[in-house]
């Protein structure tokens, strides 16, 4: 007489089989996923540590002779340092824009957030609608409105836009509703406080990690941008890392001069300041995350 067969619950053993072949295809694309991110930062490591001949000589993705501190030197020194005022002019825009365009965004993410008043609908469907259209699309028109202003070539092209963030009124928008209650805001007000003394004692102190995440956002955006500083500066002291570095590389077309091993460095060099930046918020901006995807 044959024994009895067990009974399968839902995490018995007849389920082991395809919940292990699940887990091996969650590893197995994790992994590749993390291999596609790193892999071009492991190319940018070792390119830069070639020279101009080891560049297109060797393997691509190890090393050969290492020619870091050459290079770096090359790239501080070269047209009288203008790669040091680049990146004092990203840290301008990116920084001092951002800061200023996350106090616009929690202002303005409270009022729409906390207050009613007619055409609050339409107005924040404008907003959703506004960061939807791509920024190639508006470079032209601001081009025009600036040149109006004569702001064109100023650091003020650069500033105003990043100050003025759509995206980021949404973000805090959504922040504010999850984690600002209104009865707090209502105690506050029968206290005798001002709407201004709210914002800033009480919202902002609240939403230290959402305006964290905002900033971060912001500033990766604005450092990150091409387009717009292509069109509104022409000035070479005003550019910054990314259109100074694609003006190295278009050399090699204009003039015959390859500055590749230059560009290919201080492209690694342009991520010290982000990676330092996201290091220094990672637990603002981990639990910011996690505060929007709960809202």
């Amino acid at each position: 007489m044959s024994a009895p067969t067990p009974p399968r619950g839902r995490s018995g053993a007849a389920h082991a089989p395809g919940s292990k072949h699940t887990k091996l295809v969650v590893v197995l694309g994790l992994s590749a996923f993390a291999l596609y991110s790193v892999a071009p930062l492991w190319w940018l490591l070792v390119a830069s540590t070639k020279n101009q001949a080891e560049l297109y000589g060797t393997n691509s993705i190890w090393f050969a002779s290492i020619h870091l501190w050459s290079n770096l030197k090359q790239v501080f020194t070269y047209d009288g340092g203008i790669f040091l005022r680049w990146t004092f002019n990203s840290i301008l825009y990116a920084g001092v824009g951002s800061l200023f365009g996350t106090v616009i965004a929690m202002a303005a993410g409270y009022g729409l957030a906390r207050f009613e008043f007619h055409g609050k609908k339409l107005a924040f469907s404008l907003i959703i609608v506004s960061f939807l259209i791509p920024t190639a699309l508006l470079t032209l028109p601001l081009y025009l409105l600036f040149s109006d202003f004569g702001l064109v070539d100023t650091p003020w092209a650069m500033l105003v836009p990043a100050a003025i963030n759509p995206f980021s009124v949404y973000l805090a928008t959504v922040y504010i509703e999850a984690a600002v209650p209104v009865e707090l805001l209502e105690a506050a007000r029968m206290d005798g406080a001002g709407e201004l003394r709210i914002f800033f004692s009480i919202v902002m102190r609240m939403m230290t990690t959402g305006a964290a995440t905002v900033y971060l956002l912001a500033f990766v955006g604005t450092w990150n941008a091409f387009f717009l500083p292509l069109t509104m500066l022409h000035n070479q002291n005003l550019w910054t890392l990314s259109l100074g570095l694609y003006d190295w590389s278009a050399l090699r077309l204009e003039s015959g001069v390859d500055l590749t091993s230059l560009v290919l460095t201080g492209a690694l060099l342009s991520l010290i300041p982000l990676a330092a930046l996201m290091i220094a918020m990672r637990r603002y901006w981990r639990s910011g995350v996690a505060l929007g995807a709960l809202k």
